[in-house]
């Protein structure tokens, strides 16, 4: 707890002091009143309840994940950080029961579709959404999905699931979905 509000506190001293900084171009000035604030979830802090929307982020936290019949297949797609392809700890009951599944129905594929948010060349989010799927098809793998049943492929940013500039829709967008080609 001690370490975070100190994270947090020079966190926002350094916000503050690039709030600050003068420079002799009036066209790079950003005009803005009041001190900066950070999303505490972006600091890794909790986040209070009258800032958890987790519809309008496309995450459903963990304790209310929807479940079947075969564990936490219901949660399909997979969020990133921004140019990261390491997989949050939130989606690791999901992965396994999408495995088990798997290894349980010799039948069934899944397509790993791999996407970034629309920041970057055409060809890097290409390379990202490609090792995002792997990524995820490894993690699947690691926990007994047969390998023969999962293919990848990466659509970058050509299919947002949102379509704005801002950082909920590049979070939205930042994904990797596992698609049931076939379900047995």
């Amino acid at each position: 707890m001690r370490s975070s509000l100190l994270a947090t506190a020079l966190l926002s001293s350094l916000l503050a002091a690039c709030a600050t900084t003068q420079d002799a171009s009036p066209s790079k000035h950003v005009s803005q009143s009041g001190a900066l604030k950070v999303h505490p979830g972006l600091l890794g802090l909790p986040v209070p309840p009258e800032l958890q929307d987790v519809r309008s982020a496309g995450v459903t936290p963990p304790q209310e994940l929807a479940m079947d019949q075969n564990g936490l297949r219901t949660q399909r797609s997979v969020y990133f950080d921004f140019d990261s392809s390491v997989i949050k700890a939130d989606f690791n009951p999901a992965l396994p029961a999408h495995a088990r599944y798997l290894a349980a129905n010799p039948k069934a594929k899944v397509r790993i579709e791999g996407n970034a948010d629309e920041r970057g060349s055409a060809e890097h989010n290409r390379r990202l959404g490609l090792k995002r799927a792997e990524t995820v098809r490894k993690t699947m793998v690691g926990h007994g999905a047969p390998e023969k049943q999962i293919s990848i492929k990466s659509l970058g940013e050509a299919q947002p699931k949102l379509k704005g500039h801002d950082e909920e829709s590049w979070a939205e967008n930042r994904r990797s979905d596992v698609v049931y080609e076939r379900d047995e």
